[in-house]
């Protein structure tokens, strides 16, 4: 992979907007999911095992493609492998276990506004614990600016309220703070593994312990037709693409000049909900208004620094 060219601004910008439109599409997507395959809103134990399904299919994905385009098999090395449990246990079964029973008690509104949060946490990881990158005012009004765009495409006149609970929004914020930490240490043990090597096996394994977590805790999945299957792979899909050209843009660029465009999850994942489940509604000027935030903290987030 050419460095400079995965460093070019332009490169940077497309790369991580088809990651957010990918991830904003899984918003509406997961929810025809669940229609398709007859799973309860309610139900966690089946959310949490069709998410292990989803994601052992990315995993198996990510080490076929990677493997076919190194004209080789993908396996991490003896030294490898406590890298890939670490990012698995942080990225996937952590982070969806956490946000799957925190979003069983607590709001969608509330939880995709602390799941904003995690630009914030992702930097202060990478500034203040791994000194990755230096913190500057620059930086935290560009955050400031795309968080505040996130609460205004979340927050309407229902839905939001100041109680908390551990269970609730306190799983949420561990989801939250777990994201973080696996986007610091990807780009950490990118300097000497293959980043594909480690997206592909992470998933996989990660994927199977969900996947095992909701076959216990008493989940099943019905209804699979070649509708809610097509949909599995692609969600599946979506997974290994763009945590993997996310790997690729954390392994060159700074935390901060590529993680801010986390914000843009939930503009796009309003934006495609409103087009693909008809949810008209939910799509004003607010959005349109978010969206424009989002973006002017992106471009605090990655202007140069002026020299004196």
């Amino acid at each position: 992979m050419n460095e400079k060219l995965m460093q070019k601004t332009i490169v940077v910008w497309a790369g991580a907007l088809i990651c957010c439109i990918l991830w904003g599409s899984a918003f509406p997507c997961i929810k025809l999911g669940y229609v398709w395959m007859q799973i309860d809103t309610n139900d966690t134990a089946a959310q949490i095992l069709y998410a292990g399904c989803r994601f052992t299919l990315a995993g198996v994905l990510t080490v076929l493609i990677g493997s076919v385009m190194q004209r080789s098999f993908l396996y991490p090395g003896k030294q490898a492998v406590p890298k890939v449990l670490c990012l698995c246990m942080l990225q996937t079964v952590l982070q969806y276990l956490f946000f799957y029973i925190g979003l069983a008690h607590t709001s969608g509104v509330k939880a995709s506004i602390i799941e904003g949060m995690n630009v914030f946490v992702a930097i202060l990881v990478a500034s203040l614990l791994f000194h990755q990158e230096t913190l500057t005012m620059r930086k935290l009004i560009g955050c400031f600016v795309g968080f505040f765009g996130v609460v205004l495409v979340n927050v309407s006149g229902q839905g939001l309220d100041l109680h908390l609970s551990l269970l609730g929004e306190g799983f949420i914020f561990f989801s939250t703070v777990s994201y973080a930490f696996s986007s610091v240490l990807i780009k950490k043990y990118s300097r000497e593994e293959n980043p594909v090597m480690l997206s592909g096996w992470q998933f996989t394994i990660g994927g199977l312990v969900m996947a095992l977590s909701g076959l216990l805790m008493g989940g099943r999945l019905h209804a699979l037709t070649f509708r809610s299957g097509a949909m599995l792979c692609y969600l599946a899909c979506v997974s290994a693409i763009a945590y993997t050209l996310w790997s690729l843009l954390l392994k060159y660029n700074p935390i901060s000049k590529v993680a801010v465009f986390g914000f843009m999850n939930p503009v796009f994942g309003v934006i495609l909900s409103a087009i693909l489940l008809g949810e008209a509604d939910t799509l004003d000027p607010r959005a349109l208004l978010a969206l424009a935030l989002v973006c002017v903290g992106i471009y605090i987030v990655n202007r140069k620094e002026s020299s004196a």
